[in-house]
């Protein structure tokens, strides 16, 4: 990370290029190291096996938003290299950083942060009268922006931001896979609360980053949503502070997701026990 700012400074068009990939990747490699540290377990040194299924997930569920985003035309990429094949590396390697970022930031907050999480398992899978009616708001909440016009769509990006939660949620429970609904209910709810600071925190650096390859005349990306969202005119790097809110939900929702796809995959069984570790 230390090394890619300097470059940057330097004036490096490679590292201006390259700059989300590159700090998300040596973000991630210390997290793990300051972990491994302070709990004595981490996802690279006990977890290796199921760090591509990680990424993988990763990558698919951005590649989810970004199709969305065909329609919505909320934000673009500018300054990306020209060759398709390159762009598409550098596109599946940024991609495949963003749950590995917010989750070992969830851990981070976890060893510092008060009394370590206690995993509590789902060991309930009836769904309730109310849980079929989040999952119908969840189902409404992503599929109307698609069914509108553009120029209407364009302001209904949080629905879809939002809408993966009640819909996950009940069907997480169904699979007995962790929920937050679950969480929710016990006494020690401080893994929402992680969740959420680390989703915050992640989009800090996410567009601290980002307009720092936008000085530097590298790759970058810009929001395009309608003006009457950008609420006075204020931002973060690139970022309208409206948007901000929606990180830290943003996280509770690639939480439900990854819980969703590693328990659709043989979960424990597959990848091993995640005993010692939030997620």
């Amino acid at each position: 990370m230390i090394a890619t700012e300097i470059l940057l400074l330097s004036g490096s068009k490679f590292v201006a290029t390259w700059m989300t990939p590159l700090m998300w990747t040596g973000y991630a490699l210390t997290l793990d190291a300051i972990i491994f540290k302070r709990k004595g377990r981490s996802w690279f040194k006990n977890r290796m096996r199921e760090v591509p299924f990680l990424l993988l997930i990763s990558v698919s569920v951005w590649i989810l938003f970004e199709i969305y985003n065909f329609h919505l035309k909320n934000w673009q990429y500018l300054g990306m290299p020209s060759d398709m094949l390159i762009r598409d590396i550098g596109f599946f390697w940024s991609f495949a950083t963003i749950m590995p970022g917010v989750f070992l930031t969830v851990e981070l907050l976890d060893a510092f942060w008060g009394k370590p999480v206690l995993k509590v398992r789902n060991t309930t899978s009836h769904l309730k009268k109310n849980d079929w009616s989040w999952i119908f708001l969840g189902l409404m909440m992503v599929a109307v922006p698609l069914l509108l016009r553009e120029e209407i769509s364009s302001y209904l990006f949080a629905l879809i931001w939002l809408g993966y939660i009640p819909l996950l949620d009940p069907i997480n429970k169904r699979i007995k896979a962790p929920t937050v609904s679950h969480l929710w209910k016990k006494p020690n709810r401080r893994l929402i609360f992680i969740l959420l600071a680390a989703g915050f925190t992640c989009g800090l650096l996410w567009e601290t980053w980002n307009f720092q390859a936008y000085q530097a005349q590298g790759a970058f990306w810009v929001y395009t949503i309608p003006q009457p969202l950008r609420i006075f005119g204020l931002h973060f790097g690139k970022m309208p502070v409206l948007g901000l809110l929606g990180f830290p939900p943003f996280a509770i929702e690639l939480y439900l997701f990854y819980q969703f796809f590693r328990k659709c995959c043989g979960g424990d069984r597959i990848f091993g026990s995640s005993s010692g570790m939030v997620i």
